[in-house]
């Protein structure tokens, strides 16, 4: 208690028996001991009190920075909600990628459009005595 060694706390007795006498020493010994009581228990409300602040302000952080996430999230559904979509405009849009992509990955030799051939037929006689 308090760093006091054995022999110092005897000597703290002697001293006290030697200036307070035999008669009021255990008197004096009860209000040291409820002073002493009383510091501890201040000193444990105290510490206490600063736990409890520690945890209301990691609280309070916490809750912060679930504000700013749920702020984000709004503001993102937000900006969603007012951007409109066109469904033609998207489609074209889709459709000019796909064509660049495609102009892209082909050769330069190869067209988009199918190469035409021409086809031409013969007259072939028909013979009355096979019918």
């Amino acid at each position: 208690m308090f760093g006091i060694g054995f022999e110092e706390f005897l000597f703290i007795i002697i001293i006290a028996i030697l200036f307070l006498g035999p008669e009021k020493l255990p008197d004096t010994m009860v209000k040291v001991a409820r002073f002493i009581k009383s510091i501890k228990k201040v000193m444990n409300d105290a510490q206490h009190t600063l736990e409890s602040e520690m945890r209301i302000a990691d609280i309070k952080e916490e809750a912060l920075s679930y504000k700013k996430q749920l702020d984000e999230a709004t503001n993102e559904l937000q900006s969603f909600k007012n951007h409109k979509i066109n469904p033609t405009e998207e489609i074209e849009k889709a459709m000019q990628s796909a064509k660049n992509s495609f102009s892209q990955t082909s050769s330069p030799s190869e067209s988009i459009e199918p190469k035409r051939e021409t086809v031409t037929f013969k007259k072939q006689s028909v013979n009355n005595e096979e019918a």
